[in-house]
């Protein structure tokens, strides 16, 4: 990459910079538009394949089965292999999955195809991330972090707008198949415009530590652990939300499937203005001198807090119109969180590590997508309603607040033990 400005600063993107950032956005669009497919097609894959409600729970869980497990691997791949080719390795096999599914008969196979799906998008936080802490200063990760969590944001938001209505058309075998086609032309672009050289090590003349530190260092670090918690805690109330909730607007709100559709499409689309904004203003105001500590803290742990607290009133209120307004409120708090606390993750982690840290935490965060349909499943197959599913779901991103404002301690560099020795 060209010599880029000091970190204190707070640089315009140079083009190549651009390119990669909307380039790493689109990436993360296309693994939610397709990790959420199979939930925008299920009220009619439920029906044609026969499924209980507890067979669905199991297939929107699955996926993260191996995505969670896998995170640990690709974290350790991507501190000591090239990111770029890993990134785009993952999503070729993805892509490949996703069409596949539209192609399976029964649960079997559809089990199956869900597992490969998780393994394939297992590389794409750890890549994102190494990338965006190897390519982009301090002052510019807020605007790269929210344009991935644009993507993070859209496409659940495209894709459930769009998706529904080509389900309702088409049928969701076809659904499948052309959105695994289309996601593997995002490796055109990548493999011309992906980022070239050693990173800011390098056009700084700085010398990289002589290797990352251990996962077992990076367990010793209380701040890990309130990452990895307040990641889960967020994850819960996403996945439940990108899982079930379109299952629960059609069968207990009565919302047909293109009202569905264009209701959590408005929702997600507030929510990718809303992380835009949240990584704007980061950065303004680390840039402006204001601790960086307290703007990810209040970010993140307040967001967070507030999108549990207003998602629970989604079910408790009974007007159909304020309902869905109190949902994408939800949404939008929940906005502020997510690039921020990836910005948290890279200053606490640091260029040699962001991999295995990012690995662990996501591994971690994404225990939630095992437990979160697995449990609402279970509890609607109990309880015939969607309350404790709610209440459940509210609770633990209050949890998640609390780790952020309270187990992770001053979001700075940390000081790794391993490395010190080495330069002394």
């Amino acid at each position: 990459m060209s010599s880029l400005a000091h970190p204190l600063e707070s640089p315009r993107f140079p083009l190549a910079l651009k390119r990669v950032a909307v380039l790493l956005g689109l990436s993360i669009f296309i693994n939610y538009v397709d990790r959420g497919s199979l939930s925008i097609a299920a009220p009619l894959l439920k029906d044609d394949l026969h499924l209980s409600a507890s067979q669905l729970g199991v297939l929107l869980s699955s996926f993260f089965w191996t995505y969670a497990f896998c995170q640990i691997l690709s974290g350790w791949a991507v501190d000591r292999f090239n990111v770029n080719w890993l990134l785009a390795l993952g999503v070729l096999l993805w892509s490949a999955a996703t069409l596949s599914t539209g192609l399976v008969r029964n649960f079997a196979l559809l089990l199956t195809a869900r597992l490969l799906l998780g393994i394939g998008e297992s590389a794409s936080y750890p890549a994102v991330n190494k990338i965006i802490v190897t390519h982009f200063h301090a002052s510019q990760r807020g605007r790269a972090n929210g344009m991935v969590s644009a993507g993070w944001a859209g496409g659940p938001a495209l894709g459930t707008l769009v998706g529904g209505l080509l389900v309702a058309h088409v049928g969701w075998r076809m659904f499948f198949v052309v959105l695994g086609l289309a996601s593997a032309l995002w490796l055109l672009p990548w493999l011309k415009w992906m980022p070239k050289g050693k990173g800011l090590a390098a056009s700084e003349g700085r010398a990289a530590p002589s290797s990352p530190a251990s996962m077992l260092e990076i367990l010793q670090q209380r701040s890990a652990w309130g990452t990895f918690v307040g990641l889960f805690c967020f994850n819960y109330l996403w996945y439940f939300l990108i899982t079930w909730l379109p299952f629960y607007l059609v069968k207990h709100r009565n919302f047909s499937l293109q009202t569905m559709s264009y209701t959590l499409g408005t929702a997600f689309f507030a929510l990718a203005v809303s992380v835009l904004m949240a990584g704007w203003i980061a950065d303004r105001s680390i840039t402006a001198g204001k601790s960086p500590t307290r703007v990810l803290k209040a970010l993140c742990g307040g967001g967070l807090g507030v999108a549990g607290i207003s998602f629970v009133l989604v079910f408790l209120v009974a007007n159909q119109t304020i309902a869905m307004l109190i949902l994408i409120f939800s949404c939008m708090a929940l906005g502020l969180c997510s690039p921020n606390l990836w910005t948290m993750t890279q200053i606490l982690a640091g260029t040699q590590t962001a991999g295995k840290w990012t690995g662990l935490e996501n591994f971690c965060g994404n225990l939630a997508g095992i437990s979160a349909p697995i449990v609402a499943g279970y509890v609607v197959d109990r309880t015939g309603s969607f309350f404790w599913a709610f209440a459940i779901t509210g609770a633990i991103a209050l949890v998640g607040a609390v780790a952020y404002f309270f187990v992770v301690g001053q979001v700075v560099p940390v000081s790794w033990k391993s490395h010190s020795s080495r330069t002394e």
